[in-house]
C-alpha cells in the first residue's frame, strides 16, 4: 500500500497540455493524465487492432475495421461529440489536469475481459456492478439478478483502478476498452432525489443531506424537521444544488454529482457511451464485444417506479425560471457532452 501511495506521489508531477510533455517528464512513468487533444482520436492508441493472432480483446474488436457497423459507426458519432465538446470548452481541454486516486475510484476493472466501466448512479449501475461482478468471478454468481442490490455496492466486490500502482493504471487505460452509461441530466436528478429523498428507509441521506438542506433553505423549519430532514421539498433540493456554499462545502454526493465530475471524459478516452434510453441495446453491444453475449444478458424488467420524462416535466413546474437557469449551468456541460437537447419543459432567463 505503501508503494501505491508514493507512486502516486510520484505521477502526480506529470502534467500534459495539447498533447505533449517536456522531455524531464517523458521519463517518469506515470502518465495518469489523458488529454483531451491526444486520445480523441478514432484509433486513439495506435494499436494494430486488426491484425493481432489469437483472440481479441473488446478493444480490438470494436475498433475494428473490417467491423464496421451501423452501431459502432453510432457509438464513433457519440465519441465525436464527447471531443467537440471538451475542445469547444478552453476550461475543459487546455487547462493542466492532473487526476488523483480520487478521480478513479467509480471505474470499474475487469482484468479478465479487459474492460473498465465507469459506474454513474442512476444510470442502471447495480444491474451494471451486477454484471461486472459475474464478468470478473468476484461471487458465487453466474445471473446477475441473483445478487442482491445490496451486495452489488460492496465496494469489496470489485476492484476500481484506483487500487491499482501507476504502470498498472496507465496499462490498463491504454489496452482496456472504457465504457459509461448516461442519462438525461435531469431525469436523472429526479430520480436521485426521488430515491433518496422520498422514500423512508433512506434515514442515512436523510440524516447527511436533508437536516443540511431543511436548515439551509427552509425558512420557519420545525424542529422535528430539523432533526430528521425526511420531508426534503423538490424546489429546497434544487436551491440547494445552484447554492455556490454548497460545493465549497464539499463536492456533490454522486448520486447529482454531474457524470463529467465522475468519469473526467475530457481526460479519460471513453470508447464506449451508452446510454439509458438504449441500455439494453447498448449494453448488449459491450458484452458481445466482451466475447460472452452468447451466454450473459444485460439483465431488463419493467420497473413500475422508474422515473420517466413525464414524471421530470412534472417536478419541474413549480421551480422558477431563474432557478431553472441556474441549475441547468451546473449540469449544463453533461447536456451538451451527451448531446441532450435543453428540455421543453424548462424556462430558461
Amino acid at each position: 500500500m505503501e508503494e501505491h501511495r508514493q507512486s502516486w506521489k510520484r505521477g502526480m508531477l506529470w502534467c500534459a497540455e495539447n498533447g505533449k510533455t517536456t522531455s524531464s517528464v517523458k521519463q517518469i512513468n506515470a502518465l495518469i493524465l489523458i488529454s483531451a487533444t491526444s486520445v480523441m482520436r478514432r484509433n486513439p492508441f495506435g494499436m494494430d487492432i486488426c491484425c493481432r493472432k489469437g483472440s481479441r480483446s473488446p478493444l480490438q474488436e470494436l475498433y475494428n475495421p473490417t467491423q464496421l457497423s451501423n452501431t459502432a459507426i453510432l457509438h464513433q458519432i457519440r465519441r465525436d461529440q464527447v471531443t467537440d465538446t471538451c475542445r469547444a470548452n478552453s476550461v475543459l481541454s487546455r487547462k493542466r489536469r492532473v487526476l488523483t486516486p480520487n478521480d478513479l475510484k467509480h471505474l470499474v476493472v475487469d482484468e479478465d475481459h479487459e474492460m473498465i466501466y465507469c459506474y454513474v448512479p442512476k444510470v442502471a449501475c447495480t444491474n451494471w456492478k451486477r454484471v461486472m461482478m459475474v464478468l470478473t468471478g468476484r461471487g458465487k454468481y453466474s445471473d446477475p439478478m441473483e445478487i442482491p442490490a445490496n451486495e452489488a455496492h460492496v465496494s469489496s466486490n470489485l476492484k476500481t483502478l484506483n487500487q491499482y500502482s501507476i504502470p498498472e493504471i496507465n496499462h490498463r487505460l491504454k489496452n482496456y476498452m472504457k465504457f459509461l452509461f448516461v442519462r438525461e441530466p435531469f431525469e436523472r436528478l429526479v430520480s436521485a432525489y426521488r430515491n433518496k429523498f422520498t422514500q423512508k428507509y433512506n434515514t442515512s441521506f436523510h440524516k447527511r443531506y436533508g437536516t443540511k438542506i431543511v436548515r439551509r433553505q427552509r425558512k420557519n423549519a420545525t424542529q422535528e424537521a430539523l432533526r430528521k430532514g425526511d420531508d426534503v421539498k423538490f424546489e429546497e433540493f434544487v436551491a440547494y444544488l445552484i447554492d455556490p456554499h454548497t460545493q465549497r462545502e464539499e463536492p456533490f454526493n454522486e448520486h447529482w454529482q454531474t457524470v463529467y465530475s465522475l468519469c473526467h471524459p475530457c481526460h479519460i478516452h471513453y470508447d464506449l457511451i451508452g446510454k439509458y434510453e438504449t441500455l439494453e441495446e447498448d449494453s448488449n453491444y459491450i458484452l458481445q464485444l466482451a466475447g460472452v453475449g452468447n451466454y450473459l444478458k444485460f439483465p431488463t424488467y419493467a420497473k413500475s417506479t422508474r422515473t420517466t420524462d413525464e414524471m421530470t416535466t412534472e417536478f419541474f413546474q413549480n421551480i422558477s425560471s431563474e432557478h431553472q437557469t441556474q441549475l441547468y449551468e451546473v449540469y449544463k456541460l453533461d447536456f451538451l457532452m451527451f448531446n441532450y437537447s435543453v428540455p421543453s419543459y424548462l424556462k430558461l432567463e
